[in-house]
């Protein structure tokens, strides 16, 4: 399987979209589907209905996953496009803008 240029806690700003411009990190990661939770960001009205857990169910507010094509990466405070090189017989995880590796 092809390593995810977006990882959990990575810091991303948000391009698209009704969130745009908002920076936050990520919560989750659906490579499957290829979406990404964004903390802050898209935020959603989810009507709950009452369970054990919740007794008077109610009207709650929580992230909804975005695209991963909706974020891009935000490396000392600049956004910026990921790149992949090999280092010491790794594969890592390069800014484009500034060459720097990620992690």
């Amino acid at each position: 399987m092809a390593t995810s240029k977006i990882k959990v806690g990575d810091t991303v700003r948000v391009i698209a979209g009704k969130s745009k411009g908002k920076e936050g990190k990520v919560t989750a990661v659906d490579r499957k589907n290829g979406r990404v939770t964004v903390e802050g960001a898209n935020i959603v009205t989810k009507h709950n209905k009452p369970s054990m857990a919740n007794p008077n169910g109610g009207i709650t507010q929580q992230e909804a996953p975005l695209d991963a094509s909706n974020v891009m990466l935000v490396v000392d405070g600049q956004v910026t496009r990921v790149g992949f090189s090999v280092e010491n017989g790794k594969k890592v995880r390069v800014a484009k803008k500034t060459g720097k590796v990620i992690d």
